[in-house]
Order: structure tokens, then sequence, then C-alpha cells
């Protein structure tokens, strides 16, 4: 795997986790589990859990800051431009598309 190919891979998982996270996981606990990850990554000397944690308990717990979200949504678009997905980036203000079932 060169190297360009795993910067895409990696912000391809990042994007898809945020995204999951912010249509998925209600705000309170969004926080609680950013939090969780902080800690997580400050023991990213052990072997499951890794320094990448921090960075992402960063970006979940400012997902529930309105000021910070402008610029978690604009980092997302970048992430979403590296991973070069082939659907179209859905901002965080957006509601996530649920399928309708038609009878």
């Amino acid at each position: 795997m060169d190297r360009d190919q795993l910067r895409r891979t990696i912000a391809g998982y990042t994007y898809r986790t945020m995204v999951w996270g912010n249509n998925h996981v209600p705000p309170g606990l969004r926080t609680l589990l950013g939090f969780v990850f902080m800690v997580g990554g400050v023991f990213g000397f052990l072997p499951v859990l890794g320094f990448w944690m921090f960075p992402l308990g960063v970006a979940f717990v400012a997902l529930d800051i309105p000021p910070a979200r402008r610029r978690i949504n604009l980092w997302l678009i970048k992430l979403h431009k590296q991973a070069q997905f082939d659907h179209e980036h859905q901002h965080l203000d957006q509601p996530a598309s649920k399928p309708t079932s038609k009878k």
C-alpha cells in the first residue's frame, strides 16, 4: 500500500466514523464517547489503544459545541475529498436520509 492510498483509507475511515457518530449517537453520549476516546488516546502506547483515538475524541466532543461544528464540517469536506468517495458529502446540520418503505 503506497502513501497516497494509505491517506485515502485513513481519511475514509475517519469520515465514515464522524458521520456515523453525528447521525446515530445522541449529543450527550457523543461527548462522553469523545472523552473515552481521548482517555484511550493518552494510553496510546498499549497494543489495542492508539494515539489516533485522541484527535478523534476531540472531534466527537467538538460535534456538540455549536461554534466548532462549522470547523468540523469543513474538515469533513476535506476528508471526503481526500477519500475520493463517489457520493456527495452530507453536511452535519442536515439529517441523514432515511430509506422510506412504500407499501
